[in-house]
């Protein structure tokens, strides 16, 4: 049976619409599906090391498929980067460059006030509060390269309207990787409108025909 482990974006959790929506399709299918709880309840010390190591855990060394939303699809390319049992990879908007991009976004003072201070409040979508996050995420995950080199069959959604990360970082990433197959979408960052579309498209490319 294909084994998949479904990837939430950053301040989300298992149970977010997408994730759920996922599992259940993906389940229908065939598959085995694990909707992964990244943070492990501990957001305030969330890092990039600390969720590809929930990652390895999950897998187990044995063979999966990975779908990342977000964050989620940066951590799906790292660790396919360094797992070559990683069979296939759907990647939603993935959060690519993500040190980086958020450095830029937050701008170079409220860097330095998070770094000074050591956490800083951020809303938490999964929760629908403000929570408290440690400067740690940023120095992991500076560690990390923008672009892995995954070497595996990957298909990619971005949304052509997406505010969070540029269309053009997915673009980017399946030029230089012939393995990659990107559709740009009439959508936004969430991919909320195409999800139906999209749906049978991932369960086709993850599960093909007479593979479960």
């Amino acid at each position: 049976m294909t084994h998949i482990l479904y990837l939430h974006g950053f301040a989300s959790g298992p149970s977010s619409r997408k994730a759920l929506f996922f599992r259940e399709c993906l389940q229908a299918a065939g598959a085995r599906v694990d909707v992964l709880d990244l943070a492990v309840g501990d957001f305030e010390r969330l890092t990039i090391t600390g969720q590809i190591a929930v990652m390895e855990q999950a897998a187990a060394g044995h063979p999966v498929s990975l779908v990342g939303s977000s964050m989620g699809g940066y951590l799906a390319a790292l660790y396919a980067a360094r797992h070559h049992e990683v069979q296939r990879l759907v990647l939603l908007a993935p959060a690519f460059a993500f040190a980086r991009r958020w450095a830029e976004f937050l701008g170079a003072a409220r860097v330095t006030e998070w770094r000074r201070q050591g956490f800083m409040d951020v809303f938490h979508y999964g929760e629908g509060r403000d929570r408290r996050l440690g400067y740690q995420l940023l120095e992991d995950a500076a560690r990390y390269e923008d672009y892995p080199d995954v070497l595996q069959p990957t298909l990619v959604f971005h949304g052509a309207h997406d505010d969070v990360v540029p269309p053009q970082s997915s673009q980017a990433f399946a030029a230089s990787h012939p393995n990659v197959r990107l559709e740009i979408l009439d959508s936004g960052h969430d991919l909320l409108n195409v999800l139906d579309h999209i749906a049978p498209l991932i369960a086709a490319f993850l599960l093909p025909a007479g593979v479960t």
